[in-house]
């Protein structure tokens, strides 16, 4: 989203205390290490690598502390979570339709196209669906094994739209997560608003494009939301003022999965807001290359890796860009490798002699560390950018939609990268001086050093600690055995009860299950005929 901001008066600056300190309730400062084993779903919208990390984040907290953790998302991203011990919940939702819709909208507004091919109302039905699975995926049990299930927290992203709605219902925790700044600063714009010209102060102009963004959202599926809180959940409509600021009114805990190496946490980010460090999904498949890629290795050092990510956009003179790719790498005299992602690149062409185009997929983590190349171009998607800089590779941005052009930025300020290309832009005049300058000493140090500091991190395990800080603990604990959460209370002995407590209280005749009530109100109000999330953790037990 282009964003021109022509103010016709001058507004006031932030008073001094925009950003208060925040307190948040019934979090054991503590002893916030020792959280119960508990029943955990992650909604997540997106791609395969919006998906991965998460599956990492999840293994951490079964491996730390015996959650059951449950990945909900898209149906075809199910085979992701089979080498774990995690559950799968299907809520629908096709991640190259919505893939295909961001290439036709880049911005958040639709454009003509869209509203008139019935892109955007195919759009809406689809988040209204997903909407619904995301709500049954905290209590339906298990779709293959008939499992049963209760959420006692949900971890989401934030185009998961229905996170904060879904957890208000029952009063279920809820804590953020995304590999993308979503929370208002006046440090950096919001990744998907493009400040073109701006008459307000910088620090103004980055803080409210968050309003913007969220106001836009707001405007495209609030008409969604809001049936599905009033029809669904049984909640009341919320108004285009409160809708698109819900999350931060509300103060709701974050953690940010890159490293701080590569964007520090803002000052006006509080207690309520970690940055954890990025999160790397270990790929257990046993990757071999083929013999023209080691061949080419050994026959010479290889200078760049250029990643094509663009099988969604339609190129229009696919010969042109090829040509543009090997002049440009001729005229700064290295050896390349490109990716066969490039729409179909380099077909029935004469590929020059220090040019390899791989067929089929590089595995990542085999190509990029000990020093198999020295450089790196891409999209600029958090992961890839992530991965490469871990293993100290200075990095070329050709962004396309999204947040690709950020993290372009992000890379360059920090020396490890030329400012971003976007991708409509791209020549060979500015990709040859883009090669040239990853492979500078200034880029290459700069590189080396933040992959240093992003390997010390350990990404998954402050993402735990983040999840466990910010729990409301001491309202979630059994009085009885706080080793577990409480489900029940009890009105006769003023007590939360977990569903182990209570089977033996009432097994000792000291407890009538009959008079419990849910802790918090865990039943679903808009699902006829669904279980109640606390009888279905009663009969877990």
């Amino acid at each position: 989203m282009n964003i021109e901001l022509k103010l016709n008066k001058k507004l006031p600056d932030l008073p001094e205390g925009y950003a208060s300190s925040v307190r948040e309730i019934g979090v054991d400062t503590v002893d916030w290490r020792n959280c119960p084993e508990m029943f955990v779903v992650i909604f997540i919208v997106g791609s395969r690598g919006d998906v991965q990390p998460y599956i990492s984040l999840a293994l951490e907290m079964i491996r730390s502390n015996g959650h059951t953790v449950r990945i909900a998302s898209h149906g075809e991203l199910a085979s992701l979570t089979l080498e774990g011990r995690l559950e799968f919940y299907d809520v629908g939702g096709v991640p190259k339709e919505l893939m295909a819709y961001m290439v036709k909208n880049p911005g958040l507004l639709p454009g003509f196209e869209s509203l008139t091919n019935g892109d955007t109302p195919s759009k809406k039905r689809m988040t209204s669906d997903m909407l619904r699975g995301f709500y049954r995926s905290t209590f339906c049990p298990d779709q293959s094994t008939g499992r049963p299930f209760t959420a006692n927290a949900i971890i989401s992203n934030p185009p998961a739209f229905g996170h904060i709605h879904i957890a208000e219902a029952p009063g279920v925790p809820l804590h953020m997560s995304f590999t993308m700044p979503w929370s208002p600063s006046t440090a950096f714009r919001h990744p998907l608003a493009n400040i073109l010209e701006s008459n307000a102060e910088p620090g103004l102009s980055n803080y409210l494009s968050y309003a913007l963004v969220g106001m836009l959202t707001w405007q495209g599926l609030g008409e969604v939301i809001n049936k599905f809180r009033k029809f669904i959940l049984g909640t009341d409509k919320l108004s285009s003022r409160l809708g698109p600021s819900v999350l931060d009114r509300l103060k709701v805990p974050w953690t940010y999965c890159w490293s701080g190496s590569l964007v520090p946490k803002p000052k006006d980010w509080k207690e309520n807001i970690d940055i954890s460090g990025f999160y790397f999904y270990e790929n257990q498949s046993n990757y071999t290359p083929d013999k023209e890629l080691v061949e080419f290795l050994r026959s010479g050092s290889v200078s760049i890796y250029i990643l094509g990510q663009f099988r969604s956009i339609v190129i229009d003179n696919p010969r042109q860009m090829t040509e543009m790719i090997f002049e440009a790498v001729k005229r700064t005299g290295v050896r390349a490798i490109l990716s066969s992602g490039w729409a179909g690149l380099g077909d029935d062409m004469d590929i020059p002699d220090d040019i390899l185009i791989a067929r089929g997929n590089i595995a990542h983590d085999w190509l990029f560390p000990k020093g198999r190349i020295q450089a790196v171009c891409h999209h600029g998607g958090a992961g890839t950018a992530a991965i490469g800089l871990k293993n100290g590779l200075p990095t070329i941005v050709v962004p396309y939609f999204g947040d690709q052009k950020f993290w372009g930025e992000q890379i360059h300020a920090r020396s490890a990268g030329p400012l971003p290309i976007p991708y409509k832009h791209l020549n060979v005049e500015n990709l040859t001086e883009a090669i040239l300058f990853v492979l500078t000493p200034r880029a290459q140090v700069a590189a080396a050093e933040m992959g240093r500091q992003i390997r010390a991190e350990t990404g998954e395990k402050r993402g735990v600690d983040s999840f466990h800080k910010h729990l409301p603990l001491l309202n979630m604990r059994c009085d009885v055995d706080p080793t577990r959460v409480a489900i029940w209370w009890s009105d006769q002995y003023c007590l939360k009860l977990s569903g182990a407590s209570a089977g033996l209280l009432a097994k000792e005749d000291k407890l009538d299950l009959k008079k419990l009530a849910p802790h918090p109100e865990l039943s679903e109000k808009g699902e006829k005929g669904e279980v109640s999330y606390a009888s279905a953790e009663l009969d877990a037990v």
